[in-house]
Parts: structure tokens; C-alpha cells; sequence
């Protein structure tokens, strides 16, 4: 299988990094199946680093090769392929807790994006009922990540190949 991770540079040797708190399944190295989904993540760090001062910010693609197969006989996975309340239980834990771990080598799921983390910042500061929340989730076109939660997760990822994203003209 391939992915795709989007960011500020060339990533060979992915490390989970423990500085970004809230992040949808907590501490972990985020990748995509789907490449335009990547490019976009990696579009909006560049012109948030533009942003604070980084004028030569570059929105780069790792591309990466996962033997999926093998990291199922050897790894605890947790897969969502919907959203349900076990998930958004999961999302709320990882964002709103800084020392909660799941267990997990990899989770595979549903990304909340924008709309999405409204939804779920909402249901953090008590506004919305979790119920409430899944159901305002239906609507909402979600994609997917893979998060890779362990060091040993990581092993399973062989670095391809990277490339630029161009700027889309305004």
C-alpha cells in the first residue's frame, strides 16, 4: 500500500514526535492513502509557516510503502471505517487528554478536519451532546489517515519518494 505524509520537508525516517497535542489519535507519525488529501495538509503548513515569517517554506510529500499484510500479523491495530461514538470517544480522549495512550500500534480512520473539529471542539467544551455530534457527523465528507503510534509501527513503513506541491494560482 501506499501513503503519503504532508508537511515542510523530506521525511525518510519518520519519528513520532510528543509535542503536538490534540492530534485526532494522539502522539503518532500521520500518514494518508490519499495523496490529494496529503497535499492539501501539506499546502496549509506552508502558508502557515509563510505566514510566521517562513518565506521559502516548501509543501513537500514523503511517499511511503506500507506492507500492510505483515504489520496485521505483528502489530495491535485499531481500524475505524465510520464514524461512530467508539471513535469520537478516541478523538475526545487524544485531544483533550495530554497523557492518554490507547494501546494501539496503528489506528486506521476517519480525519477530523476542519468542519469535523468544530464538531468535536464543541462537544469538548460541553456545547453538544456526543450523540448530538455523531449525528451532525453523518454529513460530513471525511477522510482517512493512518496513524503510527510506536516505534515499532514505523518499521513497517519503507520511505519511496518525495516532491513538491506547487501553490495553487489565487
Amino acid at each position: 500500500m501506499k501513503l503519503y505524509h504532508g508537511g515542510l520537508q523530506t521525511v525518510e525516517s519518520p519519528r513520532i514526535i510528543r509535542s503536538e497535542v490534540g492530534r485526532d489519535f494522539g502522539f503518532a507519525f500521520y500518514t494518508t492513502d490519499i495523496r490529494e488529501q496529503a497535499e492539501r495538509w501539506a499546502l496549509r503548513r506552508m502558508q502557515t509557516a509563510r505566514r510566521n515569517g517562513d518565506l521559502l517554506a516548501e509543501a513537500v510529500i514523503s511517499v511511503f510503502r506500507f506492507d500492510e499484510e505483515n504489520a496485521r500479523r505483528h502489530l495491535l491495530f485499531r481500524d475505524f471505517s465510520e464514524v461512530t461514538m467508539e471513535w469520537l470517544d478516541l478523538v475526545v480522549a487524544c485531544r483533550s487528554e495530554p497523557n492518554f495512550t490507547h494501546g494501539f500500534d496503528i489506528v486506521t480512520g476517519k480525519i477530523a478536519n476542519d468542519n469535523v473539529g468544530e464538531t468535536i471542539a464543541y462537544v469538548l467544551a460541553g456545547v453538544m451532546r456526543k450523540e448530538d455530534a455523531l449525528e451532525r457527523l453523518r454529513f460530513q465528507k471525511i477522510n482517512n489517515q493512518l496513524a503510527f503510534c510506536t516505534e515499532n509501527a514505523l518499521s513497517f513503513l519503507e520511505f519511496e519518494s518525495s516532491y513538491t506541491v506547487k501553490e495553487p494560482n489565487r
